[in-house]
Order: structure tokens, then C-alpha cells, then sequence
């Protein structure tokens, strides 16, 4: 009897081990295209396959984006590679196959070799390295790193800003930084780590910097879509949204940068739940939205720039991307970003393309940017950082290094021009 109970444990646990495995997305044969519509039939070829099969628009965000003239990138399924073939071939689209199989990419992004004894700068760090290195910064720091807790995740975990600055009796105006709304853009918090180690390293060595944070806050969000970026380390590298349980459906999550209210849910966002681009039920209906939506409102008279890193295309957007209409700063959102990617193209010579989101890339409505400038923060900026698509969202780890530093140029320009134009 013995014997029996002890066997049925043992295969109860390979059972809930082979259930774990089974959780984790695997993406063996699948490919990514490039697709370069230039005709109405092969746009309307392109949204026929979104709807007939399973397919991952990486750019733009969804087939309701696509136009003539726009490249597509997208995730094709290895099980369906014979008929996306031959759909391609007979319509006479011209393509290039950019990522030849996914699942070797998602294992090749981690090439840099770093240590995992301590925090890296230039590796992908799961959300409990982020965690300990948020706590430990705070701590070395005092005078120059606060820790702030803001809120939960819908799946409860603490939605965390680290204010840089150097402590003061009076109120400073500041910068509000975001990383990570998208799950999958794994760039995007290396570069607000990276930012947080070069303020405190070159604070009292760099006159900029130095000067910046004397003068100024910034207050750095490592991380906003906590939950989804877990998920996309633990279950699936390619997901993009929120975690949230929607009512009434199975689908799960919502796009938090189709989620604030700023032409919300009216272009280039999806009303349905099971898309990568829902816009929420309503405005601020993720708890991560809201959080950080609630907190730059309180803060409104001392915010006076906003700027949320995202990847990938290599663009320096600003608002709108709600609206064709030009922002009312429009020239002078433009000169800073000209200047700014100026800046960082010195560096490596990466190329950035600079404007507004909805003539630059395409419309979509419910971004954060958008909100944020017509909250009154005059100077709002959406960086595409690397690359142009060749990896797209799976960067390779020996790319974070340079990456971030371009990056570093760009934003301390930015935040000494707000710096400079305060009063």
C-alpha cells in the first residue's frame, strides 16, 4: 500500500510538473516577416490572415493599422508557414523573413555573458532582481534615492517609483520616467535601470547631471506593467498587456497604452478583449493605469516633462497620436526632439526618426504621452529605442550596453532643456 501511495505521488508530481512545462510558450519554426504591402490587396491579404489564423502583429500593433506603404513585422506560427507561403507568392507581395525561427531568438538573447551574482546592467533582470536591486539602490543612496510604493497590480504585486534627486527642504519641480508598459519590450526597464546607475554614479563628476538633480526630481517607474512582464519571463516571452480578468470573456489583460483617457478607444486601439490593443472597458480600467494616472495628477504642478521608453522602431514620438492635428507646441516638441535624437546618434550612429505619433508611425488612441500633455505636461516624449526589426522585440543582451548609453545622451538632453526652460 505503501508502495502504491508513493508511486501515485510521484506521478502526481510529473504530472503537475508536466503541467508547468506544458504553461511555458514555445515558438520552434515559427518566423517573423517583414511584409511590404503596396497595393489595397495586399492589405486586405494581410488582415484576411489575422482574422483566418493565429498570427502576432510586432509592427504596427495590429491589422486595424495596417496601411499601403507601411512594412509589416509579423509572427507567423510555424504550423501555418506552407499557407502564408503560398498566400504571399500568389498575390505577388514582395516580404523578407527577418527572424528565421523565434525560439532560437528568445534563447540567443541572453549572449552577454553576465554574472548572475550580482545585478546586471546588461542583461534582462526578471522583476525579483529588479525588486532586490530597487531596495538595495534606495539604500546606498539615502540622500539621493527614495523609494516610493504607489499602488498594486491587479495580481497584487507594488507598483514602484525611485525618486533621483538630490534631497531638499522645498518642493523641486521634476521629470516622470516610465519603463516596461509592454510586457514583451525588455529594453525598455534596462534602460530606466541603466538611467538610475548612471544619475547616481556620475552625480558630483558630470556638471549635467549633477546640476539636473540639484535642480530637479526624476521620478523613475522601472517597471509599469509588473504582472505582464513576470508573465513574459515565466509563461510567455511574447506577451504584451496587462493580466487583468476581464468580466464577461476567457481573454485576458488589456493594453495599458491604449487604457488613458486621451481619445480613448476612438483609432488604433480594439474593443476586443482578446486583442493585444484593447482599450480597457473604460479609461484608467487597469489599476496600473489609474496608479500612475492618479499619481501624476497629484503631482501636476511640478511635473513638467514625461517621458515613457518603449521599443522597438528607433522614434522619438510626441503628441498626437490620437489625432492628426498638430500639438499646439508642436515646433518646439520638435526642435528638443531633433536635438535629442541628434544627440544620441553621435554616439553609435543609430538612426532615430522624430515627430508625432500619428503621422510619424500611426494613429492609436489611449496613450499615455497623449494624456500626460493634455494633463498640462508640455513636454511628453515616447521613445521607440532599438531596433529597426531585424530582432524586434528580442534585442540580444549584448546590445543593452550601447543602446542605453545612445540612450542616455538623448534624455539628458531633453532634461536639460525642461531643466533650462523651468520659468
Amino acid at each position: 500500500m505503501a508502495s502504491v501511495t508513493s508511486n501515485m505521488k510521484l506521478l502526481m508530481f510529473f504530472g503537475l510538473v508536466a503541467v508547468a512545462l506544458a504553461e511555458v510558450k514555445r515558438f520552434e519554426g515559427d518566423k517573423v516577416f517583414r511584409l511590404k504591402p503596396n497595393l489595397d490587396a495586399h492589405v486586405t491579404i494581410i488582415k484576411d490572415l489575422a482574422k483566418s489564423i493565429e498570427v502576432d502583429f510586432w509592427s504596427p500593433d495590429s491589422e486595424d493599422l495596417v496601411t499601403i506603404g507601411t512594412d509589416v513585422d509579423i509572427q507567423i506560427p510555424a504550423r501555418y508557414l506552407n499557407l502564408v507561403y503560398t498566400t504571399l507568392d500568389q498575390s505577388g507581395m514582395e516580404y523578407e523573413i527577418f527572424i528565421e525561427d523565434v525560439q532560437s531568438a528568445v534563447d540567443g538573447q541572453a549572449d552577454s555573458g553576465a554574472s548572475p551574482r550580482a545585478h546586471s546592467y546588461t542583461k534582462y533582470n526578471t522583476w525579483s532582481e529588479i525588486e532586490a536591486w530597487i531596495d538595495s539602490t534606495a539604500s546606498a543612496n539615502p540622500t539621493l534615492v527614495r523609494k516610493q510604493v504607489i499602488g498594486n497590480t491587479f495580481e497584487g504585486r507594488p507598483l514602484i517609483l525611485l525618486k533621483i534627486g538630490k534631497s531638499s527642504t522645498s518642493t523641486k519641480p521634476a521629470i516622470f520616467m516610465d519603463c516596461g508598459f509592454h510586457a514583451r519590450e525588455w529594453i525598455s526597464p534596462a534602460f530606466c535601470q541603466w538611467f538610475v546607475k548612471e544619475a547616481v554614479e556620475t552625480y558630483g563628476s558630470d556638471n549635467e547631471m549633477t546640476s539636473l538633480l540639484n535642480d530637479m526630481d526624476v521620478y523613475v517607474m522601472p517597471v509599469f506593467n509588473v504582472d505582464g512582464y513576470v508573465f513574459s519571463h515565466t509563461n510567455n516571452r511574447m506577451w504584451r498587456k496587462t493580466r487583468s480578468k476581464i468580466s464577461g470573456t476567457s481573454c485576458i489583460g488589456t493594453d495599458p497604452n491604449r487604457n488613458f483617457d486621451a481619445g480613448w478607444c476612438t483609432v488604433g486601439a480594439s474593443s476586443n478583449p482578446c486583442s493585444d490593443t484593447f482599450c480597457g472597458k473604460t479609461p484608467e480600467s487597469e489599476i496600473e493605469a489609474k496608479t500612475v494616472a492618479d499619481f501624476i495628477r497629484s503631482n501636476k504642478s511640478t511635473i513638467k516633462a514625461y517621458i515613457t521608453v518603449h521599443s522597438y522602431s528607433q522614434l522619438l514620438l510626441f503628441p498626437y497620436s490620437y489625432s492628426y492635428d498638430l500639438a499646439a507646441h508642436h515646433s518646439e516638441l520638435l526642435t528638443v526632439a531633433q536635438g535629442a535624437t541628434a544627440a544620441l546618434t553621435s554616439l553609435y550612429g543609430t538612426r532615430y526618426t522624430s515627430g508625432p505619433g500619428a503621422a510619424t508611425i500611426y494613429p492609436a488612441a489611449g496613450g499615455s504621452d497623449d494624456w500626460a500633455y493634455d494633463l498640462g505636461i508640455k513636454y511628453s516624449y515616447t521613445f521607440e529605442l532599438r531596433d529597426t526589426g531585424f530582432y524586434g522585440f528580442l534585442l540580444p543582451e549584448s546590445q543593452i550596453k550601447p543602446t542605453c548609453e545612445e540612450t542616455m545622451l538623448a534624455v539628458k538632453y531633453i532634461a536639460t532643456y525642461v531643466q533650462k526652460n523651468l520659468y
